[in-house]
């Protein structure tokens, strides 16, 4: 791999991650833990989701949490995103002043069903009405988040016209869009993710209103490979989380996400620029490991600090 253009790292602990803890979190740990990640470098934090506190009480004072950070996010020009399962969840988002939005569909019809209790075509057609929504705001920016793109919990093995299905639904809605390309199980294999990735971005590669990013769970162990052929494959946004933490309530077996500081000090000693400062970005990540109920992944946040910084 001889190509070391630089990578944006979206931090989506404070969703992804906080999600998966049973035990609420109080509201002012996760601001303190979202400044302190703020204050590691990050441009990019999924913070929270606009999604029914029944199915996920944690994740209820997301507008709180939103409107702590602003200010800090204003002046260091950070971009605090949240997840929207629904136009509903949208509507209440951008009524709470959160106009960067993920919205979260899943290649397959079983995981969409038990993801968000709907067919594919019926969350294409919400979010069609959500882009319409946003045409409007201010600000408006969305991601298409793509579950279960290379392997779904109850079908196996996601055929690739299922993404491509949606990824056309999607570009002709005609508003700009950021794809996230999803590996919910975190049972992708290497050759898979390079070879979709790089098909996807070669592909739309005229389509200058589209932008990609890979988001990898560490399941079977090959986060962090995973991410780097999504690398070769032309893909420059990558999600993780801090200390591993993660998983997906409606995939069952699936574990954290790939750790952030995993994949830092990876590009990094690739020669491949994050613009993170991983000695902070570890402070932050070894604070979340002691959250009660937290289930934590990756491995060199365990290693002397000394031969991970130097």
């Amino acid at each position: 791999m001889t190509n070391s253009s630089a990578v944006e790292i979206v931090e989506v602990a404070p969703r992804d991650g906080f999600q998966a803890i049973k035990p609420f979190i109080p509201t002012e740990t996760k601001i303190s833990a979202c400044k302190a990640l703020i204050e590691a470098g990050f441009k990019r934090l999924e913070v929270g989701a606009f999604v029914s506190p029944k199915a996920i009480p944690q994740l209820a004072d997301t507008a709180e949490v939103h409107a702590a950070l602003a200010e800090q996010a204003v002046a260091r020009s950070v971009r605090l995103s949240t997840l929207v399962p629904n136009t509903t969840g949208g509507r209440r988002a951008l009524d709470a002043g959160i106009s960067d939005l993920v919205f979260v569909l899943s290649a397959s019809e079983a995981h969409n069903q038990s993801n968000v209790r709907r067919s594919v075509a019926a969350s294409l057609e919400d979010l069609r009405e959500l882009a319409d929504v946003g045409r409007d705001v201010q600000g408006f920016r969305l991601r298409v988040n793509i579950a279960t793109v290379f392997d779904c919990p109850f079908e196996g093995r996601t055929p690739e016209a299922a993404v491509r299905h949606i990824v056309e639904r999607v570009l002709e809605m005609g508003i700009p869009v950021e794809f996230g390309l999803c590996d919910t199980t975190g049972r992708a294999f290497p050759d898979h993710v390079g070879s979709l990735c790089g098909e996807l971005v070669q592909h739309y590669a005229s389509e200058r209103s589209v932008g990609w990013a890979f988001h990898g769970h560490d399941t079977f162990g090959l986060g962090l490979a995973n991410a780097l052929s999504a690398y070769a494959g032309g893909i420059r946004i990558f999600d993780a989380a801090a200390a591993g933490l993660g998983g997906c309530p409606f995939a069952p077996g699936a574990s954290g996400n790939t750790a952030t500081e995993d994949l830092v000090f990876t590009f990094g000693n690739m020669n491949i620029p994050t613009d993170l400062d991983l000695d902070k970005l570890l402070d932050a990540a070894t604070a979340m490991e002691t959250l009660p109920g937290a289930q934590t992944g990756g491995h060199v946040r365990g290693l002397p600090r000394a031969r991970i910084c130097a």
